[in-house]
Formats: C-alpha cells, sequence, structure tokens
C-alpha cells in the first residue's frame, strides 16, 4: 500500500477542517469531496485569464457578480410577468407563494414568508391577497393557537395548473442556452452561494448592522 496517499488525504482532511471554520460544507465525506471539486475548479479558474466588463478599469469580479446578479433577476422578472399576463395573478410572488405550498406542504404564515426571503409587511400583503382569492386557506396550529397554518386550496391548485405551462416555459427561458452541465454547476453554485446566505438572513440582522456584523462574524475569504 502506497502510505503517502494515505499521508495526503490526511493533510487535505486537515486543510479542509482548517478553512471550513464557519461550516459552509457539512462535516461529512459529501462535503469533504465537495471541497476538493471546488478547490480544482478554483485552481483552473486562476490558471484562465477570464475578462468581465470594466475589468481593465480595476473594476472588482464581485463588483461584476453583483450586477449580473441583479440583472438575471430583472430579466427572470419580466418573464415571469409574461407568464402570468392574461391570468388573476398580480405579480410573481402570488404563484411562487402557491408553489412553495403545493411542493412543500401546509406551514405556518412567518415559516412561508422567510422560505421566499421576504419581510414580514410584504408577505402579509401576499398571503391576505391570496386568501381574497380564495386560492389558500388558513387555520390555527395544533400546537400554538396563536400561530396561522397557511395551506393551498382546490381553488388554488386549479389557477396554478392553469398557468404551469407558462410558467415552466419561462423558466426553461431563464435558463438560457446553458446544457445541462453548466445548469448543474450553475445550480451547485448558486446552492452554495444560498447556503452561505440563509443563515445570515435568518438571524434577522438589521438593516444599518448588517454589513458590518457580516464582516466581522462570518469568515469567508478563505472558503
Amino acid at each position: 500500500m502506497d502510505f503517502q496517499i494515505i499521508k495526503d488525504i490526511l493533510a487535505l482532511l486537515e486543510e479542509f477542517n482548517s478553512k471550513n471554520i464557519n461550516s459552509f460544507y457539512p462535516s461529512t465525506i459529501e462535503g469533504f469531496k465537495s471541497w476538493i471539486s471546488d478547490q480544482q475548479s478554483l485552481k483552473n479558474s486562476d490558471n484562465y485569464d477570464f475578462h468581465w466588463e470594466g475589468k481593465e478599469n480595476g473594476r472588482s469580479i464581485e463588483s461584476a457578480i453583483t450586477t449580473l446578479l441583479v440583472h438575471l433577476n430583472r430579466y427572470a422578472k419580466n418573464y415571469s410577468k409574461s407568464a402570468i399576463s392574461d391570468s388573476d395573478f398580480s405579480t410573481q410572488e402570488d404563484f411562487i407563494y402557491l408553489i412553495n405550498l403545493k411542493s412543500f406542504g401546509e406551514m405556518s404564515k412567518i415559516d412561508l414568508i422567510k422560505k421566499n426571503i421576504h419581510e414580514k409587511p410584504v408577505g402579509n400583503l401576499i398571503i391576505n391577497r391570496l386568501l381574497k382569492q380564495g386560492w389558500i386557506d388558513q387555520k390555527d396550529s395544533d400546537r400554538d393557537k396563536r400561530i396561522k397554518i397557511i395551506y393551498i386550496t382546490e381553488k388554488g391548485e386549479l389557477a396554478l395548473e392553469n398557468q404551469m405551462k407558462k410558467i415552466r416555459q419561462a423558466t426553461q427561458i431563464i435558463s438560457g442556452n446553458l446544457n445541462h452541465s453548466e445548469k448543474k454547476e450553475l445550480l451547485r453554485i448558486l446552492t452554495k452561494l444560498d447556503d452561505f446566505h440563509q443563515p445570515i438572513y435568518q438571524k434577522n440582522i438589521e438593516n444599518k448592522d448588517l454589513i458590518e456584523t457580516v464582516n466581522k462574524n462570518f469568515s469567508f475569504e478563505n472558503n
């Protein structure tokens, strides 16, 4: 047996543990494999002189990423508006709330709002709009009568199903000209970003303190 391989693996495990200080990767073999894959991708990208708009003028890669994410969000909203243009849906959030309830089942009002990364007043407006349409209903929680449980109604499922063809077409268009492998890689990267931001969002940090708190308490430079 080549014991050098074992030594190399142990060295990699030690590096993984030292750099995974905020548990961006699960402490499992799958998390370890994902970290190794990301390190190789990072090494390959460092050897590739990738150009982005404004790079020659000192624009950072983080700035370019942020701008493109904002652009993609706006493109997606345009396609979503088109998908619901001939329906009773007011906004894309209406059908996204219904899709979440249909896919994940009934949940508390606050959990539904948080799942969609909305502030409480905005989420309540959407829920009230769906209640008025009769697409969702609510009931008291069995564990705590103060908590309202939201669920999709048959009318809501029908409204969603009547629009699903166009919604599916919109989601396919949003993925653009990416092939299947590229879609999987993009999903992996976006999931990694979501895994980073989700626990920060769950802490409900005041806006005025958000950036300072994240920079102080969440180390991500080495991941």
